[in-house]
């Protein structure tokens, strides 16, 4: 049956397209910098906010008006896989994500979880062979059940780490079974309420161990996936160990796992962390840890994750400019982690979210690499930074420069020292006049 009998396959009709339902700069076979769109973007759709989001909130029950919600149990996982796929291939998008409990119901032990979840996977990977789409990344919920309540990898609770332990065994099993390309850790409860009760240390070491056991069985059963890990600062617990790109990379670097992870970074989760999305980028892309992107951003006035979906020109052209310059994003791709507005309950608002989202990502695609193309950043910065690239400067970068060879420079020009404008807002200004044009 169909879930979307009043939507179309979405296509690419142009910015003078007046069609809704249509995309107006997203053109998948469109080359830019040497290769078509759909090969530097990667879309994948998140089955949890798309198949299982309700638009609940703290305040009031779920909105959304889902034909697939009036089954239950199986059925209802088995109706989700129908309607997932039909989005999925109705928006063009050739990747999917999925934590295991969004695609199958836990029952009353860990066996009859694990053959729910054989039972889901067989299905999916049946839509997978007969459409083609891929899976991008799983990953396993180990934060909604309340054995979680103290964390799973950083519990304190060692029935608790083994559980979650056989989660991911799981987790990796499926992920080899269905091809998935990335396999994310997403630390949902890994983190501390206070630290009046807590063994920082045991629970650090706890989840490094835990990443070496994921690594091992990995390699045991032929899984190579790129393994990720996604940071995130709050929510739900106060301090989450991940707090943000350059926290994560510390925390990899101190436990020898630096080689075999790379970061899945979200918008959202930038800004709670007290940053913009490409700074975190940055930060990944100068230890060659970028991985993947969840494509969202979040409302500045509020001071939680709210998971809009992108459509922010000017961040998604500074995101693909800093993927542009990583050399593109490798296995990964842009998962839109994004959930429609609670008051966007039809099912034909998933089509316009995701239309949106996908179409911000073009044009920053776009502007980035006609900036990229006209070294517009790159000939700003070169200039503002070209006293290191003679004289003293050369010295410093060199390494040949000492303490005392530094003093008697400073001794030998002792005169009023002349700093050169940054232009901020002249560079800014540029950027407008980029997106601004066609």
């Amino acid at each position: 049956m169909s879930y979307f009998s009043n939507v179309a396959a979405i296509r690419f009709e142009g910015p003078r397209s007046t069609n809704p339902l249509a995309f107006k700069h997203y053109n998948p076979d469109e080359v830019v910098a040497g290769k078509p769109m759909r090969d530097h973007l990667r879309f994948a759709v998140a089955y949890w906010h798309a198949l299982t989001g309700t638009g609940s909130d703290p305040f009031g029950a779920g909105t959304a008006e889902r034909d697939w919600d009036r089954f239950s149990g199986m059925d209802l996982a088995k109706a989700r896989v129908e309607a997932a796929f039909e989005l999925i291939v109705k928006l063009n998008v050739p990747y999917f994500c999925f934590h295991d409990r969004d695609i199958a119901p836990e029952g009353d032990t860990l066996r009859e979880t694990n053959r729910n979840l054989d039972t889901i996977v067989a299905m999916i990977k049946e839509h997978m062979k007969s459409t083609g789409v891929k899976l991008l990344w799983n990953t396993a919920n180990m934060f909604t059940n309340p054995r979680f309540v103290h964390g799973a990898g950083t519990t304190n609770n060692a029935d608790v780490y083994a559980y979650a332990a056989a989660q991911v065994k799981k987790g990796l099993e499926v992920g080899k079974e269905l091809g998935a390309e990335n396999y994310v850790f997403w630390g949902g409860r890994e983190g501390y309420e206070t630290l009046l009760n807590t063994n920082m240390q045991l629970e650090l070491d706890n989840l490094a161990r835990l990443y070496r056991m994921a690594i091992d069985y990995a390699k045991e059963i032929g899984f190579d996936a790129q393994f990720l890990i996604e940071p995130k600062p709050k929510e739900p617990t106060k301090h989450q160990y991940d707090f943000d790109a350059a926290t994560t990379i510390a925390f990899l670097q101190h436990y020898g796992l630096k080689d075999h992870f790379k970061l899945n970074l979200e918008a959202n989760h930038a800004t709670l962390a007290g940053h913009t999305f490409e700074h975190e980028l940055r930060v990944a892309r100068m230890h060659g840890l970028l991985g993947s992107l969840d494509a969202n951003q979040g409302d500045l006035l509020l001071g939680w994750d709210t998971d809009e979906f992108p459509t922010d020109l000017y961040a998604t052209t500074l995101t693909m400019y800093e993927v542009l310059q990583n050399g593109g994003l490798g296995r990964g791709g842009i998962n839109f982690d994004a959930k429609v507005r609670r008051g966007s309950f039809e099912p034909e608002d998933l089509f316009h979210a995701h239309i949106a989202g996908m179409d911000a990502y073009a044009k920053g695609l776009k502007t980035a690499a006609k900036l990229l193309e006209d070294r517009v950043l790159e000939d700003a910065v070169d200039r503002r930074y070209a006293s290191f690239k003679e004289g003293v400067g050369l010295d410093i970068v060199s390494g040949k420069a000492t303490l005392a060879s530094l003093e008697q420079y400073a001794l030998d020009h002792d005169k009023p020292i002349r700093n050169v404008s940054g232009r901020q807002e002249r560079l800014k200004a540029v950027l407008n006049d980029y997106l601004l044009s066609e």
